[in-house]
């Protein structure tokens, strides 16, 4: 009985109906329908080959959609950060102007008016060119006068018979800017006088306070009363507001006269009302009126340096100027450092974007391989079935439009998918989607047209049976032997160029920072930030040239040896694919790049540190607050058993010893430290720190030191000098007077540096052979880190209350300041890890294209007697001798492009912005490091056996009847 629904059976007694002749003819001309499309046929079959594409297609996309998404968030960042953190005195944006000297004193005075001011304001806020914004909100306008005005009351503090100097201001917006702590705010004034208000630190200084009343000279020659209204507490005394002129807010101690007869002085700021700043007329200050505008950043991007720069040279000498002085009149000026804050950032941007170059370069090459490995893997395994059809008839255009869109339906949704993860992730701007998109294109376009490319090209011919692929048979052609040698002289030029000019130097002038008003589309050179990727690939070129030598060497010794796994594991490993060059290129490339960005890291971190020691000498310095006056009782003691100090180095330090000169040195007079030193303990400081180490026991005691040797200035001490200290003394004892004895001296050694004065001339004697011997310093080194600064810095203030307390820690997070050197670290690192992820794939691809094969050969093997633990070394041994070689040449590739290139890369930019100008000119190299090198080597060496090991295992649990059926190819 037929299920319901279902047709009826036909009977066998009745033949089916014959349709008229007419019907039949014109149903056999419509062609067959398709019983299923082919797209949705192929990944069906292959689910598991379909997603695996589609991951690493989304995860590709989405790393080159992110890259330039998140150099331009960390870019703007740090442009930000360098306008929002440089101090406002050099971002503030100062137009200022004063009245025609033509004008008579009332049409003067009108000038500086606060309505005749706030109208200009509002004129000159529009003409700022773009990108250029205001912050009014931290912006200020007013008068003041230019000339400081000796004050007429004796009352005031006179510390050598000279009376203080005022400058008045009439700034507007006092009001949100301070804090009232006694009077009231100025005003008018009443009958014509002037009124204003002082800082608590100008009013403790000066003596003033609410109702005092202070006289300038006018320019009548009578005096001018100026009332004291209220005394007012800063609020942000590091705002514009405050910090343009430091004496609104704090007085100045200055000096008149020669340094032999000085004559001191106090130089104050009264903040006067703006209703009374037209009456700066009528004093001798000549008066300017100035609008300072506080530049606003939140609105700028990366892309804006380039505008911004060109903006402040429009208003500093160029149209923009023009425009301001139709407002403002001919005498005009415009003055800020903006434009150097906006050269800084861009110097630093571009030497660190030439470095950040290299390892995008290495993660882009090794990606790109991978993809292209995954086509060509893709295309092994589809081979008979595209050369059967290509042998009953099928045409390329066909074949290749077939397999591109099998590739386009997983790989433009997984890139699609991929780019909006990474916009997601780096909240990339709506208006910066271009370079996230092509490059996520451009992912999209290599999965898409890999696989149909090769298909195109290995089936251009029909195949009856295929060729042997291997190395034995390979052999390069002209067209190869062409292509390496072009890519030899690539690589000698771009690390030719690289050693000559640097990574930082290559676009010279703009870009560089020294000419902020140039404008520079990029100053990275694409030829030498892919030096070591070129470097990686003709090591890539040599290694496949020799490979199978010296495994056939091998091979021949292995035949006479007990056992046929060492020789079948060496002439299989002889015959493997002439395709190996692409996981060899990869792997290359990859631990190349893990050496080079491990290199820089550490180039960074040694940097750092140094330069850290340079300002503190030690882990924690701690000295006292009075110079270098001895330090206080029981200090040293509580700093020697405070937990986590390994040792502690005593130093006495005597600063402005005038050094005698040997004979024939012209005696134009010379100072120096003198250093007294612990030798054993302070030996071992340098030594740790680097820092002009030297054997305790040229520092050896004479014992002739202490109290006892006072009147004893024959004897002669053994000293360690600076270069120029000892070409002053020269190699014959000389004698020096110093406040710790009299004594001649003989230098032993010269050092460059030490750590007690690192930036200092010097001379280090043994602190036991000084007649007074008193400790100024202690330089404190941590056991691994474990120093607690702010408890030792608390326990130290707890003995003396004016001590210091230094920690290279600190110091070595002051090196760090801008966001852009932070985001290129984490882009490093990234990239370093993105790259071996890369890498583990290679080399897993690899295995896979030959899986197929070893499982044949293993099934077949079994049936000769092959036991499983015999198998699983067979292909253990037959995967290491294509490890071996990569590991290798990778450790020796990246070993030799850090020397190669560590002459032409400085990252003292990237390492030690924010340090001291000694310390950036002792600059920061490439330093090879020994993890970086052997680690990624040795695990391509492990994962490769254990990927043997494992597939061995695998197919002797599965068992072996698929691979013996007949029929098969090999």
């Amino acid at each position: 009985m037929a299920a319901p629904g279902s047709p009826a059976p036909s009977s066998p007694a009745s033949p089916p109906s014959t349709p008229a002749r007419g019907k039949a003819t014109a149903m056999s001309r419509k062609p067959a329908r398709a019983v299923a499309p082919w797209v949705r046929t192929r990944l069906r079959t292959a689910p598991g080959a379909a997603v695996s594409f589609g991951l690493l297609i989304l995860v590709t996309a989405f790393l080159a959609a992110a890259l330039p998404w998140t150099v331009d968030a960390y870019e703007t960042d740090g442009l930000r950060h360098a306008i929002t953190d440089a101090p406002p005195r050099r971002t503030a944006m100062t137009m200022t102007t004063r009245a025609s000297s033509s004008l008579v004193p009332e049409a003067q005075a009108t000038e500086l008016s606060p309505a005749k001011l706030r109208q200009r304001r509002d004129k000159l806020v529009p003409l700022l060119p773009q990108p250029l914004r205001v912050d009014l909100a931290d912006s200020a306008y007013g008068a003041r006068t230019t000339t400081r005005l000796p004050t007429l009351d004796p009352w005031l503090p006179m510390p050598d018979g000279l009376p203080p100097e005022l400058v008045l201001d009439a700034p507007s917006a006092l009001a949100g800017n301070a804090r009232y702590l006694s009077g009231r705010a100025p005003g008018a004034g009443k009958d014509g006088g002037m009124e204003a208000a002082v800082s608590e630190n100008t009013a403790k200084t000066l003596h003033l306070k609410a109702g005092s009343v202070v006289h300038v000279s006018g320019t009548d020659g009578k005096p001018k009363a100026i009332t004291i209204t209220g005394v007012v507490r800063p609020v942000g005394v590091k705002r514009a507001f405050w910090s343009f002129d430091p004496t609104l807010h704090t007085p100045v101690y200055s000096m008149k006269g020669s340094v032999d007869d000085p004559k001191w002085y106090w130089i104050a700021a009264l903040i006067v009302s703006p209703e009374t700043a037209p009456q700066f007329v009528n004093t001798l200050g000549e008066p300017e009126q100035y609008w300072r505008f506080a530049p606003e950043a939140g609105h700028l991007t990366a892309q804006d340096t380039d505008k911004l720069a060109a903006a402040l040279a429009s208003v500093g000498a160029g149209p923009g100027l023009v425009r301001i002085r139709d407002v403002l009149g001919d005498n005009a000026g415009f003055g800020t450092d903006l434009d150097l804050v906006v050269g800084g950032f861009r110097g630093l941007r571009d030497s660190i974007a030439s470095v950040v170059a290299v390892a995008v370069f290495g993660v882009g090459a090794v990606a790109a391989v991978v993809l292209l490995m995954t086509g060509g893997l893709f295309t092994a395994r589809r081979h008979h079935e595209l050369a059967l059809m290509r042998s009953r008839g099928a045409s390329l255009a066909g074949i290749g439009g077939r397999l591109l869109g099998e590739m386009a339906a997983v790989a433009v949704p997984a890139a699609v998918l991929g780019l909006a993860l990474a916009f997601v992730f780096t909240g990339a701007s709506a208006d910066r989607l271009a370079p996230g998109c092509l490059a996520a294109l451009a992912v999209t376009l290599i999965g898409c047209l890999v696989v149909p490319l090769r298909a195109v090209f290995l089936h251009r011919r029909p195949q009856l049976h295929s060729a042997r692929d291997d190395l034995i048979v390979a052999r390069p052609s002209r067209r190869r032997t062409v292509v390496e040698l072009t890519f030899v002289v690539l690589a000698v030029g771009a690390v030719t160029a690289l050693r000559r000019r640097g990574v930082d130097d290559t676009a010279g002038g703009p870009g560089s920072g020294t000419d902020p008003n140039a404008v520079a589309p990029s100053s990275v050179d694409y030829l030498v930030s892919a030096a070591p990727v070129l470097i990686a690939l003709i090591a890539a070129f040599v290694l496949v040239r020799l490979y199978p030598l010296p495994l056939r060497w091998a091979a021949r010794p292995a035949r006479r040896l007990r056992g046929a796994i060492g020789f079948l594991a060496l002439a299989r490993a002889g015959r493997s694919s002439a395709t190996g060059a692409l996981p060899l290129l990869a792997l290359l490339v990859a631990l190349t790049t893990a050496a080079f960005g491990g290199a820089v890291l550490t180039g960074v971190d040694e940097a750092r540190d140094h330069a850290a020691y340079l300002a503190t000498g030690a882990d924690a310095r701690v000295s006292g607050g009075t110079g270098w006056a001895p330090l206080a009782a029981g200090v040293e003691k509580t700093v020697r058993d405070f937990p986590g100090v390994r040792e502690v180095s005593p130093v006495q330090v005597e600063l402005g010893l005038e050094l005698p000169a040997r004979p024939g040195v012209d005696d134009t007079g010379m100072g120096a430290p003198l250093i007294g030193v612990e030798p054993g303990s302070y030996a071992r400081l340098a030594d740790r720190l680097d820092l002009g180490a030297f054997p305790a026991g040229l520092l050896k005691d004479t014992g002739t030191g202490g109290p006892k040797a006072v009147g004893d200035n024959e004897r002669v001490v053994p000293v360690i000098a600076s270069p120029k200290v000892a070409e002053r003394l020269g190699d014959k004892p000389l004698e020096i007077m110093a406040a710790a004895g009299r004594f001649h001296v003989k230098v032993v050694a010269v050092r460059t540096v030490t750590p007690a004065l690192p930036e200092k001339e010097f001379l280090l004697v043994n602190a036991a052979d000084l007649v007074n011997q008193a400790p100024t310093t202690l330089l404190v080194t941590g056991k691994d880190g474990a120093l607690d600064g702010k408890a030792l810095r608390a326990a130290v203030l707890a003995k003396d209350k004016s001590g210091y307390v230094g920690l290279a820690s600190e110091k070595r997070a002051g090196t760090v300041e801008s966001p852009l050197q932070t985001g290129a670290e984490r882009l490093y690192l990234v990239a370093i890890a993105a790259g071996a992820g890369y890498a583990v794939l290679a080399l897993l691809l690899s295995l896979l294209q030959a899986a197929p094969e070893r499982t044949t050969l293993l099934a077949r093997l079994r049936t000769m007697g092959l036991t499983r633990s015999q198998g699983r070394l067979l292909l253990a041994l037959e995967a290491l001798p294509q490890a071996l070689p990569a590991a290798v040449g990778g450790v020796v590739v990246g070993w030799a492009t850090i020397q190669l290139l560590s002459p032409g890369v400085d990252l003292a930019r990237l390492a030690l912005d924010g340090a001291t100008s000694e310390a950036m000119e002792l600059g920061a190299t490439l330093r090879a490091d020994v993890w970086s090198l052997g680690l990624p080597a040795a695990g391509v060496v492990v994962l490769a056996a254990g990927a043997a090991v494992t597939q061995a295992w695998w197919a002797a649990r599965k068992g072996s009847i698929k691979e013996l059926r007949a029929g098969d190819a090999r």
